[in-house]
């Protein structure tokens, strides 16, 4: 589909997924942009040559969450009574992080600027956080007298603990990136004109391990969280034997001894 409300860039294995709605800071509310986020992911879980997705916005921020205009002037997903709203999010915000979770390909997010309520969701969504010296984490939903309407209440303690999850939902304070590299939000930080070129390099450097691997393991971490040592063997076990039967795996047998011999 033709894309307008984000960019979709191809770099050989490489895939760079950009919000492209800079005059609202990127909000995520609006249904054409979870329409095309949702259609993207799809189009590369089903090709196998996109190793690595990295997720980033245009403009000065990340995104910015949800529209606050449209919420005071209950239009868009915010239109109608309570039901109504519920389903609304069901049928659109939340497709966001069911289309990222679902999507076997390692994702980066590349935080640029401020990535607030859902967009702090989004970027906890991704499998690795990089940020920006300019990026702003803020889980501000209570402050608004909401709650995490798109996921977060998943994602977020995933990335730093229950505890921590639970101060800044709580407080809705706003952390810089030298606090999120602090408590383990992400990863790395960078000067802004290095942001995605240090993406860049970390998606080159998993692209070069086979596609079949790093979707499986990409599956396996997600599947292991909270679940019984038995269940994770057993998966582990099912997905280690289709491994074993690839070609990627005989080629680079062959390849390690022809080094070590």
């Amino acid at each position: 589909m033709p894309y307008k409300e984000i960019l979709l860039e191809r770099y050989d294995s490489i895939a760079l997924l950009t919000l492209n709605r800079p005059h609202i800071r990127n909000a995520l509310s609006h249904h054409k942009m979870v329409d095309e986020v949702e259609e993207a992911c799809q189009s590369l879980q089903d090709d196998y040559s996109c190793k690595v997705l990295i997720v980033t916005g245009a403009g000065t921020a990340f995104s910015a969450g949800g529209n606050v205009k449209d919420m005071q002037n209950q239009e868009g997903m915010f239109r109608g009574h309570a039901g109504e709203v519920r389903e609304n999010y069901r049928k659109g915000i939340q497709r966001i992080p069911l289309a990222l979770y679902r999507l076997d390909v390692p994702t980066i997010a590349a935080v640029n600027g401020p990535a607030i309520g859902a967009g702090c969701d989004l970027a906890c969504m991704c499998d690795i956080r990089i940020a920006s010296e300019k990026a702003r984490f803020g889980e501000t939903f209570a402050s608004l007298g909401l709650i995490a309407g798109d996921g977060g209440a998943f994602f977020l303690p995933r990335a730093v603990g229950h505890s921590k999850a639970c101060e800044l939902a709580f407080t809705c304070r706003v952390i810089d990136a030298g606090e999120a590299l602090r408590i383990g939000l992400v990863s790395q930080v960078t000067d802004p004109q290095e942001l995605i070129p240090r993406c860049m390099e970390l998606a080159r450097e998993i692209s070069r391990q086979p596609a079949g691997a790093l979707r499986m393991s990409k599956r396996l971490i997600q599947f292991a969280r909270g679940k019984p040592i038995e269940d994770t063997l057993e998966l582990s076990a099912a997905l280690q034997a289709i491994c074993h039967n690839t070609p990627e795996h005989r080629e680079a047998l062959e390849n390690f001894l022809t080094k070590t011999l």
